[in-house]
Order: C-alpha cells, then sequence, then structure tokens
C-alpha cells in the first residue's frame, strides 16, 4: 500500500504510578526529518526514540510530542543529609564552648535546620520507563501509518483517474495528427491552384512540401513516450511502499514530453489538448509531493 507522508496518532499508556501520552503528526518532506518535543527527564531515551520511528516512516517532516504525569507520591524520597547535620552539631558545639553557652540541642530542632532533609525524586527505572514510552509510541506510530495508508489509498485513486484522462488527451492527439496532414496538404494544393490558375500542380513538390511540413509537426515519438510513462506510472502505484521518488521522476519525464508536443502544435486543437495534459501532468506532479 502507499502512504501519503500528512499522518497523525495519539496514544496514552500508564500504569498506577505515571502515565505517558505521546502525540505524532507529519508533513511531506524530501528526506525523514524527525523532530521530538520530550521532558529532560526522558531526554536518554531519544536516540532509541528515532530509531523506533523509522520503523515506521521513510520520509516525512515528522514532529513527536511525548509528556508524562506522575499518578502517585511515592515517586518522591525523603533524604536526610547526615554530614551536613554531623557539621551543624560540630559548629554548635563549638559555639557554645567559645561562648560558655550550655548546649540545648534534640533531634526535632536540628531538623529546622537548612537543607537537613529533602524532597528527591527516587531513580529512574530506565527499563520500566522505556517499557511504557514504547508501548506509547508504537501505539501512536500505529495510529499514525493508519491515516497515512488512509490518505495514501485515496491519492492512488484519484492519481489513476487522471492517469485514465491523460490516456484520452494522447489518444486524441494522435487521432488527430493524420488530420492535420490531410487538411495541410488540401490548403497548400488550393492555395497553389490559385497561384497557378490553370498550371498544372507539381505533385512530388506538392508531397515534399506536405513531408517536411508533417515532419516538423510529428509528435510520434512524444505520445509512443508518454504512453508508456503513463503505463509506467500506473504500474508503479500498484507496487505499493515508497514509490514516492520514483513517481516524481516519472511525472519529470512526462512533462518533458507535454512540453515537447505543445511547442510542435500547428493546430489550435492539439495546442488545447497538449495545455489540457499539462495541466494534468502539474496537478499529478503535485500529489505526488506528499506520497512517501
Amino acid at each position: 500500500m502507499i502512504k501519503s507522508m500528512t499522518g497523525f496518532g495519539r496514544c496514552e499508556t500508564g500504569n498506577e504510578s505515571r502515565r505517558i501520552v505521546v502525540e505524532m503528526k507529519s508533513v511531506n518532506h524530501r528526506y525523514l526529518d524527525i523532530s521530538i518535543k520530550i521532558p529532560k527527564k526522558l531526554n536518554l531515551f531519544e536516540s532509541k526514540i528515532r530509531n523506533l520511528i523509522k520503523e515506521y516512516a521513510q520520509r516525512g517532516k515528522i514532529d513527536i510530542f511525548i509528556s508524562y504525569e506522575e499518578c502517585m507520591e511515592n515517586h518522591l524520597q525523603l533524604k536526610y543529609n547526615e554530614g551536613l547535620a554531623g557539621e551543624y552539631v560540630d559548629s554548635m558545639r563549638q559555639m557554645a564552648e567559645h561562648f560558655g553557652l550550655p548546649l540545648e540541642l534534640s533531634a526535632s530542632s536540628l531538623a529546622r535546620f537548612p537543607e537537613i532533609f529533602t524532597m528527591e525524586s527516587q531513580e529512574l527505572d530506565e527499563e520500566e520507563w522505556w517499557q511504557l514510552l514504547e508501548a506509547a509510541i508504537r501505539g501512536a506510530a500505529e495510529k499514525f501509518v493508519g491515516t497515512r495508508t488512509r490518505e495514501g489509498e485515496q491519492l492512488r485513486e484519484d492519481l489513476l483517474g487522471k492517469l485514465e484522462m491523460m490516456t484520452e488527451y494522447v489518444r486524441q492527439i494522435e487521432e488527430r495528427s493524420p488530420q492535420i496532414i490531410a487538411e495541410y496538404r488540401k490548403k497548400l494544393a488550393d492555395k497553389i491552384q490559385e497561384l497557378l490558375e490553370d498550371t498544372q500542380i507539381d505533385e512530388a513538390r506538392l508531397v515534399t512540401e506536405v513531408t517536411i511540413y508533417a515532419d516538423k509537426i510529428c509528435t510520434d515519438e512524444e505520445t509512443v513516450r508518454l504512453k508508456s510513462h503513463i503505463s509506467s506510472m500506473k504500474d508503479t502505484l500498484m507496487q505499493g511502499e515508497n514509490i514516492g521518488r520514483k513517481l516524481d521522476f516519472i511525472a519529470q519525464e512526462m512533462n518533458r514530453e507535454a512540453n515537447t508536443i505543445l511547442s510542435k502544435a500547428n493546430d489550435m486543437e492539439v495546442s488545447d489538448i497538449a495545455i489540457n495534459l499539462k495541466t494534468d501532468i502539474e496537478k499529478v506532479r503535485e500529489q505526488i509531493q506528499n506520497i512517501e
């Protein structure tokens, strides 16, 4: 299945202690460009996250937003600074001895001094965090790929419809070309007859002029190549994933042939058809820019 480069996915996972939310969105880009907005606490997982996303996407500018919430207070621990408490006690003893004061010291009074007790976060359990984070990322990525795939299928159907219309334009050009030669021959013969009046027309000269004109406006090679490119694009659209670059190259070749046909056109009808052909090719090229 082909995929669009536009997608969105969201997933939330968690346990009794914490909750993680991951959101992903993307737009078209020539290469894979991953931008991750992640809490500082989880920065150590950034490399793993990038490698994980590469399993789900090959092209596109992908923005990933990760947030978490601690659900319980047990992630904080009360820390007792024994060394600092000892320094406070030693200093107060020195003060009491120096000034001849009684030393009235208790644990409760010592606890009131700064930095004796502090609240600190528990050490990060990397394995537990990564299990939750990976589950959330994969859940979001699967939904993200789902939206890309659905849009990709819509793009394919629309492109196939445009290719059918382009095939019809090529058929019209091929059908019109012999008529142009015949009309030119008649117009040239009538003009010569008018100029020479009763004089016999030199058939060989007439044939030569018509042949030169036919060669000048001939688009047989271009229409043959166009049909080949259209067929190749249809086949590529049915192949599956990662076809965006190939489709873009085929569209460029199609545009080149259409430009040549338009430059050779010496007939209003063929010119109009060629313009319609170029218009559809440009529409196809625009849509292909959003295919992975």
